[in-house]
């Protein structure tokens, strides 16, 4: 079914890349415009955070604390963020919001661009992931920005380069603090060690940067308030998650932190058969498990994050030489009940604010898909994919 489709999409892939950017640029406008007038706050709440944590940081204010006169909820990134929001502080609300989003898309799409696909896998990937793209855009988040670096991760261990791939992961660490979970991409690499060892001298160089413009006492006060905000956050949230879905549909209570354990033991689980490790598709397909776990493991996922999780979907499917039809009523169902459901194209706006997000309805499907995920990465050898993936720019790891 896949192939017979992909046959009418020869149209060469810079088109939906030119339409990506032009839609990260539409909907900053579209945010920036429906804002003006409308109270107190803005539709691009993120943003206005984001924005102004440089200025908290470089006035020696606590950033984990609520500025009500400025926006309703607290920033939860690291101070090293804050310092990089630099970038676009400076900038009008208006400018800023679209290069900030155009930051995000064109890191994804330089990310996607260096997937051993062909064209026509390449397009329908893209025109998969694309409602939950806008989805994630609209927010004004971080996440196809992470999404990209991750990719970026993988990519640069593939060519034996573990500084760029560290530097690329050690960055969503000081985004959002899951991205860590991508560190997993290295083990099993000829060049781990290394990799260890760039990891720790970038967790210090970015994790020190903010000394640029505060005091050795404020940065540690910063970093403790940090902790101390994430501990109370996670005590508090299920998020939009698989424990999240378990939680509201079926009463499933546990301690959270042994369950994202758990959850971190299934997903180093399929890296026990090292044999399939030399084949791209199985390292693939690793990339695509943790892309999907840091979502549904996410004690504060929500809608936009799960731009993740399809990515990570889109790469496990697209990236197989067949796919049974288990696997295609799979992926179909994620695209329905993930990314159609937090639009109107097939649930009304309010059944999906009633009971899409409180009840996890996202987290569903690809909690099902990754479980399969590991099960096959497990239980099953990975074929040699002569002849389907382009891989001759890829290094086999031994």
């Amino acid at each position: 079914m896949q192939e017979n489709f992909a046959k009418k999409l020869s149209f060469p892939t810079r088109y939906i890349f030119i339409f990506f950017v032009l839609l990260a640029a539409v909907i900053g406008v579209v945010s920036w415009s429906t804002s003006q007038g409308s109270g107190q706050y803005t539709h691009y709440n993120n943003y206005v955070i984001f924005k102004h944590s440089f200025f908290h940081l470089i006035h020696y204010q606590d950033l984990y604390q609520l500025f009500p006169a400025e926006n309703y909820d607290l920033y939860k990134y690291s101070p090293s963020f804050a310092l990089w929001m630099s970038a676009f502080a400076w900038m009008p609300d208006l400018p800023g919001l679209i290069f900030f989003n155009l930051l995000n898309i064109i890191v994804l799409i330089l990310a996607i661009r260096t997937l051993p696909l062909d064209r026509k896998r390449l397009n329908l990937l893209l025109l998969f992931i694309a409602i939950e793209t806008l989805i994630s855009l609209t927010s004004s988040q971080t996440n196809v920005l992470i999404a990209g670096l991750l990719i970026l991760g993988w990519h640069f261990m593939e060519k034996d380069n573990p500084w760029l791939a560290t530097l690329m992961i050690v960055l969503t660490f000081y985004i959002k603090i899951f991205g860590i979970a991508g560190l997993l991409i290295c083990l099993m690499y000829p060049s781990r060690w290394k990799a260890a060892m760039a990891t720790i001298v970038w967790l210090v160089v970015l994790g020190l940067m903010p000394l640029i413009v505060v005091s050795p006492a404020q940065l540690l006060f910063l970093y403790k308030s940090w902790g101390t905000l994430l501990g109370q956050d996670h005590g508090v949230s299920v998020g939009v998650s698989l424990y999240g879905w378990w939680h509201t549909w079926f009463g499933f209570e546990m301690n959270k932190q042994i369950f994202v354990l758990i959850g971190a033991l299934l997903l180093c689980v399929p890296l026990v058969r090292y044999s399939n490790w030399a084949q791209p598709a199985f390292r693939l397909f690793i990339l695509s498990s943790i892309l999907i776990w840091v979502v549904i493991f996410n004690h504060k996922g929500e809608s936009p994050t799960y731009i993740l999780a399809m990515v990570g979907i889109a790469i496990w499917y697209f990236s197989q030489e067949q796919q049974s039809r288990l696997n295609t009523i799979l992926i179909l169902l994620a695209l329905v009940f993930t990314s159609f459901s937090s639009t109107d194209i097939i649930f009304p706006y309010k059944l999906a604010v009633a009971y899409v997000e409180p009840y996890s309805v996202k987290a569903v499907f690809c909690s099902v898909i990754w479980v399969k995920m590991i099960i096959d990465l497990t239980l099953y050898k990975i074929a040699s994919e002569e002849g389907y993936l382009d891989t001759g720019s890829l290094r086999v790891a031994n």
